[in-house]
């Protein structure tokens, strides 16, 4: 019988070495080798794969492949829907991730609780919590169901006996980084292992077409721990964003095969459960201080999806050799672009200035479309002079200050109508061919010097 010899595993990617080293010369990550005991080779027999590489399918030709393969059914819970793409997929495999504390396994339960009220079977595989602990917070959440049921158990092989004795049609796995198979030297949450066992749940979920939904944690960086594989091998990756001292939740889609990954879900935790926030605009404007300078409202395209968003500015007098540009929830190269774009184009002053900018609600702007609004933004908060309450400002800014056409006009204009605004200066390019809302007055403009000068914070 050979010996086993020692090998060093990197916890980020996989990399084996049979010496240690501080850093892994693969992924560049410092001080995560770890010591694992290889399998030794058997060198007097014919090496055999760990497992079959697939079922003996058939190749079939695309038109005799039926249209209804892919099944959809309701979460019960609209913002999550709308982040999946319609629902949850048959034979679906998707993993959830966020922080600790921000709610995930509270949105999963009452997930499982709509499915098994809806006659569906449901599993719930833990391997965190006891089963006293996951009921404590089922009876929090009205969620007892007699088609409910809940296991304890982070040994893979256990699980998919009792799988297969069970057959679930949806199955939470909380967390995929306790689960482990004992034929495997390598200690749970490790590369091997997460790679092993989620490569299990995936042909399990594709060949009985019951939907697995899993649990992943973050890092302190704020990806998700494990190898990256994991999220290549799953169909969806939702991320929960947020700060768990608010009650407000951000649910994204980094990727989704049934979907679109540009959808946000808003959610309000409360003693209850997870609430989905329907009219999220309503919400982020609530708290709005009126008749401020330096605040300006932007309507963004989040997926299908018009939401107005406050965009704040403070600018100040630098006491420091270089000024400060701080922001938060926009890049801040593109902030930094855009303030040199005043000062040349519009003669805005900002070279011995800080600039803050801040998005209310912890909302991230990635759009173009939000540049004009930064711009008015931070000239409002240069000059000291309010925006009109009742307007919103939108449009792309060049290098050479011209305002370029925004996407889908048309439906911002009818949201910021339906939320009783007035006014709204957009690029005057995207006004062709589109039907304007009654009561809202548009202006269209063509430079930002020109944008400035109608909303009063410049002289022509």
């Amino acid at each position: 019988m050979p010996k086993a010899k020692t090998v060093y595993v990197c916890s980020e990617c996989g990399y084996e070495t049979p010496r240690w080293l501080g850093r892994c010369p693969d992924c560049g990550s410092w001080n995560t080798l770890t010591e694992q005991q290889a399998a030794p080779v058997q060198t007097d027999a014919p090496l055999k794969l760990k497992r079959e590489p697939g079922h003996g399918a058939e190749p079939m030709r695309i038109d005799e492949i039926p249209d209804d393969t892919m099944l959809r059914y309701s979460s019960g819970i609209g913002e999550l829907d709308r982040v999946l793409g319609g629902g949850i997929v048959e034979g679906s495999l998707v993993l959830v991730g966020g922080d600790p504390g921000i709610g995930k396994s509270t949105l999963l339960t009452q997930v499982s609780a709509y499915a098994a009220a809806q006659g569906r079977r449901v599993l719930y595989v833990s391997g965190e919590e006891s089963s006293r602990q996951i009921k404590m917070r089922a009876n929090r959440l009205g969620a007892c169901s007699d088609s409910f049921y809940v296991l304890p158990e982070n040994d893979m092989n256990n699980v998919s006996e009792h799988v297969i004795k069970l057959a679930p049609q949806l199955m939470i796995v909380d967390s995929i980084q306790t689960m482990y198979k004992p034929d495997m030297s390598s200690a749970p949450g490790s590369v091997s292992q997460v790679r092993e066992c989620t490569s299990v749940l995936m042909r399990y979920a594709k060949n009985s077409g019951c939907a697995v939904m899993l649990v992943g944690h973050v890092t302190k960086e704020g990806a998700i721990a494990g190898p990256m594989v994991l999220e290549h091998m799953v169909d969806a990756v939702l991320y929960f964003e947020g700060d768990r001292q608010h009650q407000y939740r951000l649910l994204r889609a980094i990727k989704n095969r049934f979907g679109s990954v540009n959808e946000l879900g808003m959610f309000e935790m409360s003693d209850k459960g997870m609430r989905e926030v329907s009219n999220a605009s309503d919400i982020l404007l609530s708290e709005r201080a009126r008749g401020q300078s330096g605040s300006v409202v932007h309507c963004a395209i989040e997926g299908t999806r018009p939401l107005l968003v406050d965009v704040q500015a403070l600018v100040a007098t630098t006491v420091f050799g270089n000024p400060r540009r701080m922001a938060s929830g926009v890049d801040s190269g593109r902030l930094a672009l855009l303030l040199a774009v005043l000062e040349k184009r519009a003669s805005a002053p900002l070279y011995n200035q800080d600039v803050y900018i801040n998005i209310a609600g912890g909302i991230t702007l990635d759009e173009p479309a939000a540049d004009l609004s930064l711009c008015c933004s931070v000239v409002s908060a240069l000059r000291n002079r309010p925006i009109d309450s009742g307007l919103v400002v939108m449009g792309e800014v060049g290098l050479g200050g011209e305002i370029r056409p925004i996407s889908q006009p048309e439906r911002r204009l009818i949201e910021c109508a339906r939320l009783g605004f007035t006014e709204a200066v957009v690029p005057k390019r995207s006004l062709r061919g589109i039907t304007l809302p009654e009561g809202l007055r548009v202006i269209g403009v063509e430079t930002v010097l020109e944008a400035l000068y109608k909303l009063g914070l410049t002289a022509k």
